[in-house]
């Protein structure tokens, strides 16, 4: 019998083949039966962007429903997670991004970063909601704190925080994979 990752992490670094491989999982998973939703957390609010964007959207089947949700990720996972559907999230960094300027904040180069009070309120309900959703949940996100120490203090804060986001989620999965050159290892749970 196949085993059953309720909530899956798939990490890497830029253009790892992460999102490709959750898709592939969600496939697998799906086998044609459950409904597969796929959440954007990405705008298109610039022409690289959108470029970005339709070559995801190109890439996934026809049949998955998508909606975008940038902010209020954990209201949408619970508003929309059943026990016959798999939610694909694609991504948690561009989510964490989406909360950090989602108010007209001027940020300075040094010094500590206070993010919008909205931030706290967001991450909860997102982990909240990894507990309680009843359907499978698959999360995409990248890895950006292998690389050098950024200047700015607003983009060491962000590190910081996509780190720390990553961790708890990972101890919340049962399934964790690291995605690099298009090639899946398995942190935590083993392959299905």
């Amino acid at each position: 019998m196949k085993s059953v990752h309720r909530i899956s992490l798939i990490f890497g670094g830029a253009r790892s083949g992460k999102s490709a491989f959750a898709e592939q999982l969600a496939s697998k998973f799906s086998e044609g039966k459950q409904e597969v939703l796929y959440l954007a957390t990405a705008k298109a609010g610039d022409a690289e962007m959108q470029e970005r964007i339709a070559h995801h959207r190109a890439r996934r089947p026809a049949h998955w429903s998508t909606l975008e949700q940038s902010l209020e990720l954990g209201a949408f996972i619970m508003a929309h997670s059943r026990a016959d559907n798999i939610i694909l999230v694609d991504c948690l960094t561009v989510w964490l991004s989406n909360l950090l300027f989602s108010e007209a904040t001027d940020f300075p180069e040094v010094g500590r970063i206070t993010p919008p009070a909205q931030f706290a309120v967001q991450r909860q309900a997102l982990l909240d909601a990894l507990i309680q959703a009843p359907g499978q949940i698959i999360l995409v996100s990248n890895e950006v704190g292998m690389g050098i120490v950024p200047m700015g203090a607003v983009s060491r804060w962000f590190v910081d925080e996509a780190g720390r986001l990553n961790q708890v989620v990972a101890a919340a999965a049962d399934n964790v994979v690291w995605v690099a050159a298009g090639l899946p290892l398995y942190f935590k749970g083993q392959p299905c």
